[in-house]
């Protein structure tokens, strides 16, 4: 059999990392989100929430505008800014050290009650509230506005920032912009001026799409998007209700409840919609004022993510191109897919640890998708290439061996190796007189008699596992012990011989009665020994076939049956085999053609303790 010019395992697999690299490659481009790269997003979903909660800072506490206060006030949104100021006069009262407010300020109060708003925001150690800045695209020109408190406001504030969440293409809030520009200046993340406040560090600077500068550290930043490292789902962070605050309760309950702490001001009712999807839940939506509150936990903290830098996902995914093409070398299906549950479960245990100790983020589903496929397609199309190759087997060898053997062979050898040297025994067989005898006889007689015949000796030699070579006129070639091995070849070739002339005994009476040449007879040699055995042929036509001097003598000894006048002849290493079975009898050595020293020749006489009529005769035609 010709190797294939093409490895098409290997061929496979790199077809699979390069379209794998290609996806990747694509979602690099602005405003393209692949579907993997979506999957991507679930899976650091995925290892955020097998990571589990993680303790929230004790420095940040949320007063929460939700329903209870609602409820409580009976006012409707938007709340009147006096009793806004009513709650920021409790948490200034509190200590708090920072006052964040995350309630748009871009209008004045319908019941003019901006200035004590005002006044209780100007008497907060700092205060933070936010703007927006927003962009509009028509017919091709593109308009940003810039919407920010009141004028009272900007000047008691200690800081302003934007407000603006990205929402992936799956709705979930995984990040927020870190900044943004408006006429040539830099707003940063209203998340980032509260930290600043609180730590009483720098503004951020040198603000680039990979990442900005802040409290002496560089702040990773994804396309100028800060990723939240989030300690928990909903109501992670301590949250008091707005009215309990305004009514003095918290204080009364813990007089230290805002004690130089960070205070958030933020709607968490659902009425209001300012709630997400985020990593940790897409069922129970996160308020956008916790969001923030985790935002601004992973400043103060320095628990920022970091996520693999495209070159390093090519990278892993040819690493594992590699470690899927050595699985594939397998031979062992169990063995392939074991060590392809055991790649796949200990990358996502890596990548997990490593998400863990180093808030750093691998790839996770390309990587996988390219350890399943690069084992899976070569597996299949392996598989695949197999069972073509056993049906064309099968489709070849059911002209020489059974349907069953077929099977069997198929089933326990390698194709691989149908061309070896074998210890097996050969058959040769021939009818007596038959080219005299045809020569009397039409075309159409001939075909009559003789196709019955090759088929009655065919199904003998396939009922002992034996190979049909070929059929030469009314000679046939066979062996035993291939390509299904028998130790006890030998004996199955005698054993099919004797069989083979009982069922001469029956066509010649039916002959007989169908007044057909029914005077006939059939000479069979037997040799053992080893043999050249294998598929030899062009493609157009091939035959399985045994080659070698072993094979010669056993065609010997059947020309050598006319001169003993003696059905079966058997060599000297068959009669060693079958001793212990049959009697024989020593004919004689001779010299045969193709050999300088005689071997000896025994004739069969029949299976031991077997009648005399059941034994061999000499011929009497």
């Amino acid at each position: 059999m010709k190797n294939k010019p093409f490895n098409l395992r290997l061929g496979l697999i790199l077809g699979t990392a390069i379209l794998l690299i290609f996806i990747q490659a694509v979602g690099l481009l602005p405003q393209v989100t692949t579907p993997l790269e979506t999957m991507e997003y679930s899976a650091r979903d995925s290892l955020m929430r097998l990571r589990g909660d993680e303790t929230p800072s004790s420095d940040i506490v949320i007063v929460a505008i939700d329903d209870f206060s609602f409820n409580y006030t009976g006012y409707r949104w938007p709340w009147p800014r006096s009793y806004l100021a009513e709650i920021v006069h409790q948490i200034n009262a509190g200590g708090a050290k920072v006052v964040g407010v995350d309630i748009i300020l871009f209008e004045p109060d319908e019941e003019n009650g901006d200035e004590a708003f005002v006044s209780a925001l100007g008497e907060s150690t700092n205060a933070v509230n936010i703007l927006q800045i927003t962009e509009r695209r028509e017919e091709g020109f593109s308009t940003s506005t810039l919407s920010q408190p009141l004028s009272p406001y900007r000047e008691v504030l200690d800081g302003i920032g934007i407000t603006s969440f990205i929402r992936d293409e799956d709705a979930v809030v995984r990040s927020l912009q870190a900044f943004d520009e408006y006429n040539n200046l830099l707003y940063y993340n209203w998340a980032f001026e509260t930290a600043k406040l609180y730590l009483g560090v720098d503004t951020p600077s040198d603000p680039t799409n990979n990442s900005v500068q802040f409290n002496n550290e560089s702040v990773p930043l994804y396309g100028g998007q800060l990723i939240v490292n989030y300690a928990g789902p909903a109501e992670t962070y301590l949250t008091y209700s707005a009215a309990s605050v305004a009514l003095g309760d918290v204080l009364e309950q813990n007089p230290d409840a805002f004690k130089d702490k960070i205070v958030l001001i933020g709607a968490t009712t659902v009425t209001l919609q300012d709630i997400y999807p985020t990593p940790f839940s897409t069922q129970i939506p996160t308020s956008g004022v916790e969001i923030v509150a985790n935002a601004i936990d992973t400043i103060i903290n320095g628990k920022y993510i970091s996520i693999a830098p495209p070159w390093m996902s090519m990278l892993i995914i040819l690493g594992m191109a590699l470690i899927a093409y050595l699985i594939t070398l397998s031979k062992r299906p169990t063995v392939t897919i074991t060590l392809l549950i055991v790649g796949m479960i200990g990358y996502f245990v890596t990548a997990f640890i490593i998400f863990v100790q180093q808030r750093y983020v691998l790839p996770v589903v390309m990587p996988e998708i390219m350890l399943f496929l690069g084992v899976v397609l070569p597996t299949l199309e392996q598989a695949v290439s197999q069972e073509l190759e056993k049906r064309r087997i099968r489709n070849l060898f059911s002209r020489f061996i059974s349907p069953e053997m077929v099977d069997q062979m198929v089933a326990t050898q390698d194709l691989d190796s149908l061309n070896k040297r074998s210890n097996i025994t050969i058959l040769f067989s021939d009818i007596r007189g038959f080219t005299t005898l045809s020569e009397k006889m039409t075309p159409e007689g001939v075909v009559a008699l003789l196709n019955p015949y090759l088929e009655a000796m065919s199904k003998v030699i396939y009922k002992h596992g034996g190979t049909v070579d070929k059929y030469e006129g009314d000679a046939i070639i066979a062996f035993f012990g291939e390509p299904v091995h028998y130790e006890d070849h030998a004996l199955r070739a005698l054993n099919a011989s004797l069989d083979m002339r009982k069922a001469l005994y029956e066509m010649r009476e039916k002959w007989a009665k169908e007044g057909k040449p029914s005077q006939i007879e059939m000479g069979i040699g037997l040799n053992s020994g080893e043999v050249f055995v294998g598929l030899v042929g062009s493609e157009q036509r091939i035959n399985y076939t045994v080659i070698g001097d072993n094979a010669n003598l056993a065609s010997r000894l059947q020309d050598l049956t006319k001169t003993y006048s003696w059905p079966i002849l058997i060599s000297e290493s068959t009669y060693q085999a079958i001793k212990d079975d049959y009697d024989v009898e020593f004919a004689d050595a001779v010299t045969v053609k193709g050999k300088t020293q005689a071997v000896n020749v025994y004739k069969v006489i029949g299976k031991k303790g077997a009648k005399d009529s059941e034994k061999v005769q000499e011929w009497k035609l």
